[in-house]
C-alpha cells in the first residue's frame, strides 16, 4: 500500500518502529536466539528508511540550491506525494525557478542588444587592461586600424606611437585627439575613455573616431566665411582707391602729354587732385589698420593662470562698469552661485571678455526702457564653473548669431568685429567656451563655460 501524505507516513512508521522495539524487548526474553537479530535487523531498515524518507526534502532542495549555483533553470520540482504541508514549498521553489529564467532571459537579451549595437555601431570601441591586454574590439575598430585580431595595444605602435602611448595612459572622462599619418591617408582621431571593474580586473573602455572628414569641413567653411569677411573689408578699401588713382592720372594726363595747346595746371585741379590723393591716403590709412588688427588675432599672448575667486572678478568688472551703467541709465546686478567657486584663469584676459560682454549689452540696451544687465556665477549641469552675461536689450537675429564669432563681422555702424573673436580665442586658450543665444526684444544671453 502506497501511503501519500506525509505526516501519515511519519506516524505509521514510528509506530511500526515502536511496535518492533517492544518486539525486540519481548524476544530478547524468549528461549529464541534467531528470533531478537530478525527483530533488530528489521528495526535498522526501519530506522534507515525513515531517515531517507524525511530527507527527501532535504534533498529536493539542495537539487534546488545546486540548479542556482550552476545557472540550471529548465528543471522543475514536483514534490506532490508530500502531503499538503509541501504545497507551498513545491509552489514556491518553482515560482522562484520561473523567476530565474526570466531575469536570465531579460539578462540574455539585453547582452544581445549591446553587443548588436557595439558590432554595429559606426564608432569604434576597444575595452582593454591596463597593460594593454585587449578584452574586446568592435569591428568598426578593426576597420579603422586595418587589423584582422588585436590582443595586445602595442600591436598599434606599427601604425603610430603616439596612438598607442596615448591609450595606454589616458585618464578616465578625459578626451584627447591624435594624428596619425597611414601612408596616404591622414587620420584625426579623436579618443574619450572611461574606465570600470569586472572582478578583479580593471578595464579602460575607449571610443576612437576619426574626425578628419568634420575637421576639414569645418575649416573649409571657416575659411570661407573668412574670406568673405575680408574680401568685403579691403574691397571697400581698394574701390575708393582705384577709382580716385584712375580720375587723378586721367586728370594730369592732359598736363602731361608734351602735345602743343597744353593747358596749365590751376589752382583749382591742384585742390582737387589734393583731395583724391587726401582720400586715397585715408583708405590706404585704413587698410592698413586692418591688416595690423588682423595680425592682432594671431598674437594673443599665453594665459597667466591663477586661481581666481568668481565673486571678486564680477564684483571687480561691476565696480569698473558701473559709472557707464548708471550714465545709460541701465540697472546692473551680479550673483554667484555658490559664493566659493573658484577658476583658474588669466584674471587679466577674462576680465576684458566681461569688459567687453557688457558694452555690448549697453550698446545693445540704448534705446530700451528699463534696460537690464545680469551676471550670473555658476556651476552648469555637468559641474563646469560658468559665467553669464544676460541683457534684455534688442538682441541678435537667427539668422545672424552664427556670424558674430567670425573676425571683423559685426553689426554695428562703428565697430571693428574683433571683440568677440578675441573673446573666443581667449575662452579657447583657457580650455573653455563662449557661446550666444538671443530671442530679440527679450533676452540675449552670452555664456562662458570654463
Amino acid at each position: 500500500m502506497v501511503f501519500k501524505q506525509f505526516r501519515f507516513n511519519i506516524v505509521l512508521r514510528v509506530l511500526l518502529l515502536t511496535l518492533t522495539c517492544l518486539s525486540l524487548f519481548v524476544t530478547l526474553n524468549s528461549a529464541y536466539t534467531f528470533t531478537p537479530l530478525l527483530v533488530a535487523g528489521l528495526i535498522i531498515y526501519q530506522v534507515w528508511s525513515l531517515i531517507r524518507y524525511v530527507d527527501r526534502t532535504n534533498r529536493e532542495l539542495a537539487s534546488f540550491l545546486e540548479s542556482i549555483r550552476y545557472s540550471e533553470f529548465t528543471r522543475s520540482f514536483q514534490l506532490n506525494e508530500m502531503g499538503s504541508s509541501f504545497d507551498e514549498l513545491n509552489t514556491a521553489f518553482n515560482d522562484v525557478m520561473k523567476d530565474f529564467q526570466q531575469v536570465r532571459s531579460e539578462r540574455e537579451e539585453h547582452f544581445h542588444y549591446l553587443q548588436s549595437i557595439v558590432q554595429n555601431i559606426d564608432i569604434s570601441i576597444i575595452a582593454y587592461q591596463r597593460d594593454g591586454t585587449v578584452e574586446m574590439v568592435n569591428p568598426a575598430a578593426k576597420k579603422l586600424f586595418q587589423v584582422n585580431t588585436l590582443r595586445n595595444i602595442n600591436k598599434l605602435r606599427y601604425l603610430s606611437d603616439t596612438l598607442a602611448h596615448t591609450l595606454l595612459n589616458i585618464s578616465p572622462g578625459e578626451n584627447r585627439l591624435v594624428r596619425v599619418q597611414d601612408e596616404e591617408d591622414t587620420l584625426q582621431l579623436a579618443i574619450y575613455a572611461t574606465e570600470f571593474k569586472v572582478k578583479d580586473k580593471v578595464i579602460l573602455l575607449c571610443t576612437v573616431k576619426n574626425i578628419q572628414n568634420v575637421l576639414e569641413e569645418q575649416e573649409t567653411a571657416a575659411w570661407q566665411k573668412l574670406i568673405r569677411v575680408l574680401t568685403h573689408e579691403i574691397m571697400n578699401s581698394i574701390a575708393p582707391i582705384s577709382s580716385l588713382s584712375s580720375t587723378v592720372e586721367s586728370m594730369l594726363r592732359q598736363f602731361t602729354s608734351g602735345e602743343k595747346g597744353t593747358p596749365e595746371l590751376d589752382l583749382s585741379t591742384v585742390r582737387e587732385i589734393q583731395g583724391a590723393l587726401q582720400t586715397i591716403n585715408k583708405r590706404s590709412t585704413g587698410l592698413m589698420n586692418f591688416v595690423e588688427t588682423y595680425r592682432s588675432l594671431t598674437k594673443i599672448p599665453e594665459p597667466n593662470f591663477s586661481v581666481v575667486r568668481m565673486k571678486e572678478l564680477l564684483s571687480h568688472v561691476h565696480t569698473l562698469m558701473k559709472k557707464d551703467v548708471q550714465q545709460q541709465n541701465v540697472e546692473m546686478a551680479f550673483s554667484v552661485e555658490p559664493e566659493s567657486i573658484e577658476v583658474q584663469i588669466d584674471e587679466q584676459m577674462i576680465e576684458q571678455v566681461l569688459i567687453n560682454l557688457v558694452k555690448n549689452s549697453l550698446q545693445a540696451l540704448d534705446g530700451t526702457p528699463h534696460g537690464k544687465i545680469q551676471i550670473r556665477g555658476f556651476y552648469n549641469k555637468r559641474g563646469r564653473p560658468t559665467i553669464q552675461v544676460i541683457d534684455n536689450g534688442q538682441g541678435i537675429l537667427q539668422d545672424v548669431i552664427d556670424k558674430i564669432f567670425i573676425p571683423f563681422f559685426t553689426t554695428k555702424r562703428s565697430g571693428s568685429g574683433i571683440g568677440l573673436s578675441l573673446s573666443r580665442q581667449i575662452l579657447r586658450l583657457h580650455g573653455g567656451s563662449i557661446t550666444a543665444q538671443s530671442r530679440p526684444n527679450e533676452e540675449t544671453v552670452f555664456t562662458m563655460t570654463f
